[in-house]
């Protein structure tokens, strides 16, 4: 019985061949894109107050829905040409799925920055996102209609009489989208005006257009010309001179969020080790960005999250550059997925890819693998030295793979990368177990620190990139643009441990350093800190920025 079906279907497949025109399925294709593939689009403006009653809300809505209508039924129109448009309609059905799924499982918008950070994320981060929900979803919203179109006889009109017919069809879509937007003006200036985000919400031309923006940058950025900065970077002597170099290990925090570090007040012990150590726990710190592709490249430059932009920081130095300049031995240790550029011309060793034991495991590497023969390196320095070390940290959604079996403390976990068939519970238990193993971690490169006391002044900073959603309001990762992100996308950790050594020889005030813990930073603050800490002259040092600059011996402020 199940081959005669088998046989009877295919059968029906192999003569399913409707003819259709071009206006009708382009009409087809924007009705289903928006009523199933824009549900945050939707939400959202249904918890939006405009002012009215019920009814001139629904009316708006209906409004909004034609107008959308009708403008991306014009939009298609142009590409309704034979050997083009079913093409162009089987990818906005594949594409509009897959971006649907993301923005409905995790709260994600879609910009330019969203778009780069997919496009710079490694293969392993992306396979994390990879699950059965997604297969189910994109089959049934995206595959099974381009599979219908694809069987279609799509009836294309003479050229002459086909280009009067789509330019009546064109001119009619845009007449109505007028007619609609103008007898609710009101309404939608109030709604654009108060909901900036609207745009990045809106399916597919949220991802058109930020796609062919990163594309166009891309394609006309041609060589890159970097601008050399702070050649004139020397390093002055220490106030001190005990005869020890110094060393900094700057460690690069990802995806870790201040809330969740029991040093800011959090309610469960996340960080044991880290409040036995004397260190300067800064609780008021701000990202550049909500991504990894803005917010690294971003504290490694001077510009500054005001003015900074991917493609300014891609032609000039940053912070590692002068840093080289002044003479000081840079080296940049990665368990992550690159450094954006901030590392591009200094010594660079990729350690996420080592697969000792018993630092990693089959899939990945955990955090201390950063620390692994470190010392030996320690030991060919000829000079003062900076490491920056790229954590893996909190990177999502497969919290539960970020630390050893050892620091699965906070049960249950969830132990898939579909947040949402999880409780937030166990996300935010599995979440809080890598805050547990980063305090861990920053544990021992402070250790680390100490052994080296004999020929070092050591100091550690350690600061995240950017935070993370955990289901509140229904968001879930990061990325979301900065105007409207969440206090738990943009508000970091940010951590300094100095030893008695290392404050003697810069001639920093124990007490002015204690006092400096609840001022209002970020990671503008980050390059002109390091340079002030190494002791490194040049003009693009600004002390305002330096956190520490007032603590220095004969200085005021």
């Amino acid at each position: 019985m199940e081959s005669g079906w088998a046989s009877r279907l295919t059968v029906w497949w192999g003569g399913f061949r409707p003819v259709i025109g071009v206006s009708q399925l382009s009409l087809l294709l924007v009705v289903w894109l928006l009523l199933f593939c824009n549900d945050p689009l939707w939400r959202m403006l249904l918890q939006v107050d405009h002012g009215g009653n019920i009814w001139s809300k629904a009316l708006f809505l209906i409004s909004f829905f034609v107008a959308l209508l009708a403008i991306f039924n014009a939009m298609v129109m142009l590409f309704g040409f034979r050997y083009l448009f079913k093409p162009v309609v089987i990818f906005l059905l594949l594409s509009s799925a897959l971006v649907s799924y993301f923005m409905n499982q995790y709260g994600v918008m879609i910009d330019s920055t969203m778009v780069q950070n997919v496009m710079e994320t490694d293969p392993a981060e992306s396979f994390e996102l990879l699950n059965g929900k997604l297969l189910f979803h994109f089959i049934l919203w995206g595959v099974l209609p381009a599979l219908l179109v694809w069987r279609f006889n799509i009836d294309y009109k003479p050229f002459l009489k086909d280009v009067l017919h789509k330019g009546g069809y064109f001119s009619l879509s845009l007449v109505i989208a007028a007619v609609s937007i103008y007898t609710f003006y009101d309404e939608y200036a109030s709604v654009a005006r108060n909901n900036r985000e609207i745009r990045h919400l809106i399916t597919p031309s949220n991802y058109l257009y930020s796609f062919s923006r990163y594309l166009a940058g891309t394609a006309s950025a041609g060589p890159v010309v970097v601008q050399a900065m702070g050649e004139d970077a020397r390093e002055q002597p220490d106030v001190v001179d005990n005869g020890k170099k110094n060393l900094i290990i700057l460690v690069v925090g990802e995806t870790a969020r201040a809330e969740n570090f029991s040093l800011n007040g959090y309610g469960r012990n996340t960080n044991p080790r880290l409040s036995q150590e004397k260190i300067i726990n800064f609780s008021n710190v701000s990202s550049c960005g909500t991504a990894t592709a803005v917010s690294l490249p971003c504290m490694f430059s001077n510009l500054g999250r005001d003015h900074y932009s991917d493609e300014k920081a891609k032609h000039q130095e940053g912070l590692l550059d002068v840093m080289a300049h002044s003479g000081v031995s840079i080296l940049w240790r990665d368990n992550n997925s690159g450094c954006k550029g901030a590392c591009g011309r200094i010594d660079y060793e990729d350690m996420s890819v080592l697969h000792i034991e018993p630092y990693c495991n089959k899939e990945e590497c955990f955090d201390e693998i950063l620390l692994h023969k470190l010392d030996e390196y320690v030991v060919g320095l000829k000079g003062d030295g900076l490491i920056v070390l790229h954590q893996k940290g909190s990177h999502g959604p497969a919290y539960y793979k970020r630390y050893p079996e050892t620091f699965n403390q906070f049960t249950p976990v969830c132990t898939t990368s579909e947040l949402q068939n999880c409780s937030r519970e166990a996300i935010v238990n599995a979440y809080d177990n890598t805050i547990l193993y980063t305090d861990h971690f920053l544990a021992e490169v402070i250790g680390f620190l100490k052994k080296q006391a004999e020929g070092y002044n050591g100091a550690m900073l350690y600061l995240s990139d950017h935070g993370e959603s955990l289901g509140e309001n229904n968001l879930y990762l990061h990325g979301l643009p900065y105007f409207m992100a969440p206090s738990q996308q943009t508000h970091v950790p940010m951590i300094a441990w100095l030893s008695p050594e290392f404050e003697r020889a810069k001639g920093l005030d124990d007490r002015c350093l204690s006092q400096k813990k609840s001022g209002e930073y970020g990671h503008d603050n980050l390059f002109h800190t390091v340079l002030g800490l190494m002791g490194i002259s040049t003009t693009l040092y600004d002390p305002k920025l330096d956190i520490f600059s007032a603590c220095e011996s004969g200085r005021e402020g």
